[in-house]
């Protein structure tokens, strides 16, 4: 005898054509993200942090959000010269390769800082040239030594150097430094060809602070990187250091400056951002502060060659600033304890581009 029951199909059909008439709901497109990391995944770019390399080492609640909320590291410290070969001859390595194979481990690129610079040299370098018992021709075979060496180390395993730091004054001039005092001009040129016989595959920035906005300096770093590719020197990208101060205005025309450095074929990176503060903190200063790093990354974000957003350092636990800014301080996304500021929240928010 036939059964006369209803099929459940039918109705089954029907309402799956009912919810799936119906408008999407508001939190459809694209989910907030988590943490840092995922905001680097969505924006596609690398968002890295300065690494303070005995943090890393002893503080176990500092590596866990280093390792989780990043994924691209500068060594603060543990790479320039006094630290890597604080006697001449004698390479001390350690720290180096720790923050290398961290970075590794965590699924992190590595910004390799610094090469040359006027700063943190040892002292047997400064002393050696300031008595004359290294002479200038000496100097530059040391310096090509030094760059060959320390790159070559890590050949592979690091994407990116600051091949020359700080280079221009505020004035536009060429700094006077040890470099450019007995080496000439030519020591910078020099200086990326040294780094890319090392590493071809390795991108070479040149990096210095107030690029955002000081003209004079613009100026002069735009020439130079011009000039150097003209001579077919191997330079690749521009670093914005970006140390700011929430008692300065922010820098409004940062986006169109790095947008120029970019139309010369560079890439571009925000390599040492913080934002300081006069103390004491205020709601209203972490308000502010915020609203910095949110637009720093939004300029980054506007243009499509800005490849990397790096913090110099990411707690207040460990930061520089208060040990040369007088009376100033709180400058990074977290607190001394780790707790996310508003800074933090804001970077969170800002919309993929």
């Amino acid at each position: 005898m036939a059964s006369h029951r209803r099929s459940p199909v039918k109705p089954l059909i029907i309402a799956l054509a009912f919810v799936l008439a119906l408008p999407a709901p508001a939190y459809a497109g694209p989910r907030p993200p988590r943490d840092l990391r995922d905001l680097a995944h969505q924006h596609g770019i690398k968002i890295g942090t300065a690494v303070d390399i005995a943090a890393l080492r002893g503080e176990a609640d500092y590596r866990k959000v280093l390792n989780h909320q990043f994924n691209h590291v500068t060594a603060e410290n543990a790479m320039k010269w006094e630290s890597v070969e604080p006697e001449r001859g004698r390479h001390t390595w350690a720290d180096a390769d720790a923050l290398v194979h961290n970075a590794h481990r965590n699924r992190q690129r590595v910004r390799g800082h610094t090469l040359v610079w006027h700063n943190q040299l040892p002292a047997w370098l400064t002393e050696g040239v300031a008595d004359g018992s290294i002479t200038p021709r000496e100097l530059k075979r040391i310096l090509r030594d030094h760059i060959i060496t320390q790159v070559r180390r890590y050949k592979g395993k690091i994407r990116a150097w600051d091949v020359v730091n700080e280079v221009v004054e505020e004035d536009g001039s060429l700094r006077q430094n040890i470099w450019l005092t007995h080496l000439g001009p030519g020591y910078v040129a020099d200086a990326f060809r040294w780094a890319h016989r090392a590493d071809p595959h390795a991108k070479l920035y040149i990096n210095d602070y107030n690029l955002e906005w000081n003209a004079p300096k613009i100026e002069t770093t735009f020439s130079l990187v011009k000039d150097l590719q003209a001579r077919g020197v191997p330079v690749h990208g521009v670093g914005f250091q970006g140390h700011l101060g929430i008692q300065y205005d922010y820098p409004g025309d940062w986006a169109n400056v790095m947008r120029r450095f970019a139309d010369l074929g560079l890439e571009i990176a925000v390599t040492e951002l913080d934002v300081r503060m006069v103390l004491p903190v205020t709601p209203e200063k972490l308000a502010t502060q915020a609203d910095y790093y949110r637009r720093a990354l939004t300029d980054c974000l506007s243009v499509k060659a800005c490849k990397e957003f790096t913090v110099w350092g990411f707690t207040d636990r460990h930061s520089w600033v208060p040990g040369w800014f007088d009376g100033e301080g709180a400058a990074c996304l977290l607190d001394e304890n780790l707790a996310p500021k508003p800074a933090y929240r804001a970077l969170l928010g800002v919309r993929a581009r």
